[in-house]
């Protein structure tokens, strides 16, 4: 497991946030308390790829057959209908 690192104030965090995000980049974790309870956890950050499920949501979405239908005024102006 990662090292902790415990700020125990929201003011010590935002007078040291740069000292700290140097810490989290060497893969150290910062909790930060507030009232002596832990609120926040700075940790490096790592892109989430979530894979996406071919067919997943079949059967789960109504698109009505006229969709894609313009109204007859556009079409009109559009030049679509004589």
């Amino acid at each position: 497991m990662e090292d902790s690192m415990i700020v125990n104030t929201i003011t010590d965090a935002k007078a040291n946030l740069s000292s700290l995000i140097e810490r989290v980049l060497q893969g150290e974790e910062v909790i930060i308390k507030r009232a002596g309870k832990p609120v926040a956890r700075l940790s490096s950050y790592t892109d989430r790829v979530v894979e996406r499920q071919p067919g997943a949501l079949a059967g789960k979405i109504f698109i009505a057959p006229d969709f894609d239908k313009l109204p007859p005024e556009l079409e009109q102006a559009f030049g679509m209908v004589d």
